[in-house]
């Protein structure tokens, strides 16, 4: 849209380069050419604005094909106008001299004529396929005649319009028919994803019979290898039995001759120390007899030496001799009490003693 400014009843026109201008005043041509910028008065003007630019056009539409199917088509075309002139001749660009807006919807009507005839070559092409051929080169077919189909339209150059590019995004059936195609793909793909399944666990049960294998085998030789082991151990326990035996025999056998030679010493030195011990009680009883005999000599010969003296002295001296012995052999007395009973009976006896 033209940028139009107001300035005192005139107006000011500023356009994009991607916009041809048209400006005819009285019904004369004054401006013609992209990107202009003039003023004019809105009374006696007329202005025609159109576009250059490429621009995209979306369709989408629907199509049966042979087998009377039903399809959904969606395509982009890309267009520009070629000739503005021929254009602006049969179509409306004009503009607001106030707003800078079409009065018109051009664009629109190059949408439906584009669309339109789009459309008629995709049917035509679509009516004579079958809906799986359709789904496999449909796009491409489809895209071919359409692009063909616009560039020999005779509408399109007598309009100005020229088709850069044509492209076919998707060929779509109902969803019902779509998953009911899907259907046989899918039990195909199942059935290949359950093959292999079932290859995998082949391979695997395969793989585990041969691990068994291998595991029984490895058993066996482990089993036959301890049976070896048994009997070397078996054989290693009996040797070492014997060689213990045997030395236990020789061990034996010198314990037992050691043994011998020590009861033969003990029992020599045993008989000696009895013969010493015997020798020695009959000295000992000898010299204990001799001791005892010149003891009783000598014990004998002085009681007959003390008799002999109590016989030689007089009874005053034995008395005294007996006193001093019975002194001896008295405890110590500290203190004697001696009663007039007493003292008149040792009297008596020592008067009648002074008379004698």
């Amino acid at each position: 849209m033209a940028d139009i400014t107001r300035r005192l009843g005139w107006r000011h026109l500023r356009g994009a380069p991607t916009a041809h201008i048209r400006y005819h005043r009285s019904g004369k041509p004054v401006h013609d050419g992209p990107g202009l910028s003039f003023w004019f008065r809105p009374l006696t003007a007329a202005i025609s604005e159109i576009p250059v630019d490429d621009r995209e056009l979306a369709m989408t539409f629907h199509a049966r094909t042979s087998d009377f199917q039903d399809v959904a088509v969606q395509a982009t075309v890309t267009y520009r106008i070629g000739d503005p002139a021929v254009a602006a001749a049969r179509l409306d660009f004009s503009i607001d001299p106030d707003t800078g807006g079409w009065r018109g919807a051009p664009l629109e009507q190059l949408g439906t004529l584009l669309t339109e005839t789009a459309q008629q070559h995709a049917l035509d092409v679509l009516a004579r396929t079958p809906l799986s051929s359709a789904l496999v080169d449909g796009v491409a077919a489809v895209r071919e005649r359409i692009a063909a189909g616009l560039g020999s339209e005779p509408r399109l150059p007598a309009t100005g319009i020229e088709v850069v590019a044509v492209r076919v995004m998707a060929l779509r059936p109902e969803p019902e028919v779509e998953r009911a195609l899907r259907t046989p793909a899918r039990e195909q793909i199942q059935q290949e994803a359950d093959r292999a399944t079932y290859e995998r666990r082949a391979v695997a049960v395969e793989r585990e019979r041969t691990i068994a294998e291998n595991e029984l085998a490895s058993q066996i030789e482990l089993a036959r290898r301890e049976e070896q082991l048994v009997d070397q151990r078996g054989t290693n326990a009996r040797r070492e039995a014997e060689e213990h035996a045997a030395a236990d025999a020789v061990r034996a056998g010198a314990e037992a001759a050691r043994a011998v030679r020590l009861a033969e010493a003990e029992a020599a030195r045993t008989v000696k120390l009895a013969e010493a011990e015997a020798t020695r009680a009959v000295r000992l009883a000898r010299a204990e007899a001799e001791g005892a005999r010149e003891v009783g000599e000598a014990r004998a010969q002085a009681q007959a030496a003390w008799l002999r003296v109590h016989a030689e002295v007089d009874v005053a001296t034995l008395h005294a001799l007996t006193g001093t012995r019975l002194a001896e052999n008295l405890p110590r007395i500290d203190s004697v009490t001696v009663s007039p009973d007493v003292l008149t009976g040792l009297l008596a006896r020592l008067g009648s003693q002074d008379r004698e």
